[in-house]
C-alpha cells in the first residue's frame, strides 16, 4: 500500500537537495519504520527503525554515532559520502545498539536533537496512536 504525498511549495523550498532526492513523494506504509533513540531500539530488534544520529566516526562498512539522547548506535552500510554532522537513518534494527541501514539522508551540520527525542518518545508513548 502506497500513499502519496503532496509538499505545498514552500516546503519544497525550504528541504535540501539531499532531502528531496531522498524523498520520492511516495510513501510506503506497507512497511512503516518507527522513530527511535538508542534508548527506544532495543525494544524494536528485527524490525525498520529510523534514527537520528551524530556521526562520530566512520569506518569501512559501518558509522558510529550518538542518538538523540546519547547513546551509541553502529550504523552498518555504507553511506554515501560526503556525511554531514547528523543523519537520519532508516533500516534493520540488528541489536539493541546497532542498525543495518537501508537508507542514509544527510541532515546537516545543526539539528535540534533535543527536540527529535522527544518526537521518539511521543511516536512510541502516549500519542503511538498518530503515527503509522
Amino acid at each position: 500500500r502506497r500513499i502519496r504525498v503532496y509538499l505545498p511549495a514552500e516546503t519544497h523550498r525550504k528541504l535540501s537537495p539531499a532531502s528531496l532526492n531522498s524523498f520520492s513523494g511516495l510513501m510506503d506504509a506497507s512497511s512503516p519504520a518507527v522513530f527511535v533513540n538508542g534508548a527506544l531500539l532495543r525494544r524494536f530488534i528485527g524490525q525498520k527503525v529510523r534514527a537520528v544520529i551524530q556521526v562520530m566516526r566512520s569506518d569501512i562498512g559501518s558509522v558510529i554515532g550518538k542518538s538523540t539522547d546519547d547513546q551509541q548506535i553502529v550504523v552498518k552500510g555504507s553511506p554515501q559520502l560526503p556525511l554531514t554532522t547528523y543523519l537520519e537513518v532508516i533500516g534493520i534494527a540488528e541489536t539493541d545498539n546497532t542498525i543495518r541501514a537501508e537508507v542514509w539522508t544527510n541532515f546537516g551540520d545543526s539539528f535540534d536533537a533535543q527536540n527529535y527525542n522527544e518526537l521518539c518518545k511521543l511516536a512510541n508513548g502516549e500519542f503511538r496512536h498518530m503515527f503509522i
